[in-house]
């Protein structure tokens, strides 16, 4: 093998595994303008996507035990890693390929898992980060607020209590 090919696939290998997740999409039918404004929105979610031949992302996934990927590399391949917020970021793939007529994510890699586009598309359809800390923010919440509830309601109970035999003895 060139010098060449071997520094870009010693490049992608150190994207593909210092990456939180991956994302193989296909481009076809993208502008480059297109193309250049999803790399921009992309960077804003600490992402980055770049086009590879599809047989530098088999030896990389061959050597990550991700044979899973194989079967979709096929045509025109873009590779997207990133380390933010992975739900952002399958949100916007999906997003744009509804916009704009192209088609979506073909398969992933999250940490060591390969992920089909189903799974994706289940990924993407998720609520955001911050939804879901309120969600978990209100759950936790929940039974400390009805204890709270509890103990207002028996101090209470005890002070009409009071309020009872404070009248009774002044009768």
């Amino acid at each position: 093998m060139r010098p060449e090919k071997k520094a870009i696939i010693e490049e992608m290998r150190g994207h593909m595994t210092d990456a939180d997740y991956l994302f193989l999409t296909d481009f076809t039918g993208m502008t480059v303008e297109q193309f250049e404004g999803l790399r921009g929105q992309l960077r804003g979610q600490q992402a980055r996507m770049a086009v590879v031949k599809n047989s530098f992302i088999k030896v990389v996934a061959g050597e990550n035990g991700w044979s899973d990927l194989n079967g979709v590399l096929t045509g025109s391949t873009a590779l997207v890693t990133g380390t933010g917020d992975v739900v952002a970021v399958a949100k916007m793939l999906s997003n744009f390929a509804k916009e704009h007529g192209t088609s979506a994510v073909k398969a992933g890699v999250m940490g060591d898992t390969p992920i089909s586009q189903e799974e994706v598309k289940e990924l993407a359809g998720l609520p955001s980060r911050e939804v879901l800390y309120g969600k978990l923010v209100g759950t936790l919440a929940a039974p400390m607020s009805q204890v709270v509830g509890v103990m207002h309601q028996k101090l209470s109970s005890v002070v009409y209590v009071l309020k009872a035999v404070e009248e009774k003895k002044s009768a």
